[in-house]
């Protein structure tokens, strides 16, 4: 591996953050640009660049101009959009599944079929094309349903009906929307888990394993959101179930990736359950999640940049070592979110925090007088010996924060704590 990397991440938000940070950390990298980042980029040493993550062809000229030596890619709708077929084209490295790749996020019905295809175990489901049969096809499942958009969502494109009034209304919605395609699939029950796979053609490492917060609310109430917070390890996972989703569920996923020839080179995250009749796939992402990564990259004990760095270069990579930390991270949302999210929330100055830090995500201004600019704005984190000390020390920080505007979840982590 080279010295001085010259590096680009694309993508704005938390996840970015986390990553251009863990980047920026290593001996090999000289420099790490992120387009467009973000305001809070500045306090670890990250150049931002005014591009957009959708003006592709602004991104690879600057790529081209800066030589970059290669670009990690963030948002799942650039990927959709083919950013890595057109780099690959121009002999530009990158690190991000291709457009073809990418379908088994951008589709959930195309990602049901390769699962079928390749044996790996799933919720039972079905997938319709017009409102009519999809409410017909109600008949065949019990309630709770889980009815998802086919089509990106944001990870918020999924509801869980629990009676046939709830369900007709939300089909119909989702097919008002612009949807073309409604996937029905039995409600699986069980802890959820999110598996983060970085894959280079045949060969995969995987990353520490965390837990996201999906629902909006304390106790896992009101609608789903991008996460509300996440933490990892997870001590309630026992070795023998995590050795299960990698022989039930990792290898067959990448069985199909290389019998399919989709020339994978990026990270694919499994979000799966343990169900009573094993690990089961609820969802393939193409990339790393938010806000898992920012509690995940911390507990990496390889140097990130040369993992990926051989992974973009097809070289053996490395096994992942992980660190003995306990990290717990709570995302700072807009009041309103996830539906409504309120628009240039006052945050301020935020004060340093003893033994917590801040990733930022969608906030503009400058760090002295801080604006929210979108739904999820920043997350507090805290690394610590253990899960109980990290919850304490990032929820002391929080409880201290004037923020009228925004609001957070008060539970983070509590699934780890309860036994």
């Amino acid at each position: 591996m080279k010295d001085d990397l010259v590096l680009l991440v694309v993508g704005s938000g938390g996840r970015e953050f986390a990553v251009a940070k863990k980047l920026k950390e290593s001996p090999h990298v000289k420099t790490v640009y992120c387009a467009p980042g973000n305001v809070g980029m500045q306090t670890i040493g990250v150049k931002t660049v005014p591009i957009e993550e959708t003006d592709l062809d602004g991104l690879l000229d600057f790529a081209k101009s800066h030589n970059i030596d290669w670009t990690f890619v963030g948002p799942e709708n650039v990927l959709c959009a083919g950013i890595t077929d057109k780099f690959e084209k121009a002999g530009q490295k990158i690190f991000g599944p291709n457009q073809r790749a990418a379908q088994l996020e951008g589709s959930k019905d195309y990602a049901l079929r390769f699962m079928n295809k390749y044996d790996v175990p799933t919720a039972r489901h079905e997938t319709f094309t017009s409102a009519e049969t999809c409410i017909a096809g109600l008949k065949d499942f019990a309630y709770p349903v889980v009815i998802k958009e086919d089509g990106l969502a944001g990870g918020k494109g999924v509801t869980i009906a629990k009676n046939q009034d709830v369900a007709e209304e939300t089909i119909r919605e989702m097919f008002a929307g612009g949807q073309t395609a409604v996937v029905l699939e039995e409600c699986l029950v069980g802890p959820e888990y999110s598996m983060f796979v970085v894959v280079s053609e045949d060969q995969f490492t995987i990353l520490p394993m965390a837990q996201d917060h999906k629902r909006v609310g304390d106790g896992d109430k009101g609608p789903n959101t991008g996460g509300m917070g996440s933490y990892s390890p997870l001590p309630q996972l026992k070795k023998e179930d995590r050795q299960r989703m990698i022989d039930e569920i990792v290898k067959p996923t990448m069985n199909g990736l290389v019998q399919s020839d989709y020339h994978y080179c990026g990270v694919l995250y499994i979000g799966l359950m343990m169900t009573e009749n094993g690990p089961k796939v609820i969802e393939y992402n193409v990339r790393l999640g938010d806000p898992e990564t920012q509690v995940v990259l911390p507990r990496i004990k390889n140097d990130f940049a040369m993992v990926i760095d051989a992974a973009v270069n097809h070289e053996k990579l490395p096994e992942i070592e992980e660190n003995d930390s306990s990290i717990l991270g709570v995302v700072v949302c807009s009041k309103g979110y996830p539906t409504h999210p309120a628009p240039n929330v006052k945050i301020g100055k935020l004060p340093e925090g003893t033994n917590t830090y801040i990733d930022y995500a969608n906030v503009k201004g400058d760090l002295d007088n801080l604006i929210g600019d979108g739904g999820r704005l920043l997350m507090v984190i805290s690394e610590a010996d253990n899960l109980v000390q990290a919850q304490d020390n990032v929820y002391s920080y929080l409880s201290k924060l004037d923020l009228p505007d925004c609001f957070y979840r008060h539970d983070i982590g509590n699934r780890a704590l309860r036994d």
